[in-house]
């Protein structure tokens, strides 16, 4: 498992997809997965500090995790199958409920856990982008003009 930092969400051209892009953080792989609009929102808000006036699902689902009295304590990102990336959530007792990791990665960033990939996902879908001195938002506009979500697919053998 490496640990994976949120770099943030970007919108690809011309399908107007969300993509959410981590990097590791003791690495120089990032791995992009393609989310649906609703967590791309959750996502960004949560990164530029705005806070609701109500609870959004994502907090909501954090308050329900504290009135239980459980603890989130980590998310990791597991498994990829077809071109679709799944996640963990990790509780206390090592309690463990699968997730979107677009839906896990809203609540971590709520709840400031670490996020982890499982080292099978990144060595399949982890990319490393040239030019170490561009600024990760440099490198992520690259990045989003070469590839397309038909390269997660996964190929038959």
């Amino acid at each position: 498992m490496s640990e994976m930092h949120v770099i943030g969400v970007r919108v690809e051209q011309p399908q107007n997809a969300p993509v959410l892009l981590l990097r590791e953080t003791e690495g120089d792989r990032y791995l992009p997965i393609w989310i649906g609009q609703t967590e791309a929102t959750a996502i960004a808000l949560e990164q530029q500090g705005v806070e609701p006036a109500r609870p959004l699902t994502h907090d909501l689902i954090k308050n329900l995790i504290e009135a239980f009295g459980r603890t989130l304590e980590e998310v990791r990102i597991v498994d990829l199958q077809e071109g679709t990336f799944y996640a963990d959530l990790v509780f206390d007792g090592d309690l463990r409920v699968s997730a979107r990791p677009s839906d896990s990665i809203a609540i971590a960033l709520r709840s400031g856990v670490p996020i982890f990939a499982d080292e099978s996902v990144l060595s399949e879908a982890g990319l490393v982008m040239p030019d170490e001195r561009e600024d990760e938002v440099e490198k992520f506009k690259e990045f989003l003009e070469s590839v397309s979500p038909d390269d997660f697919k996964a190929t038959d053998g």
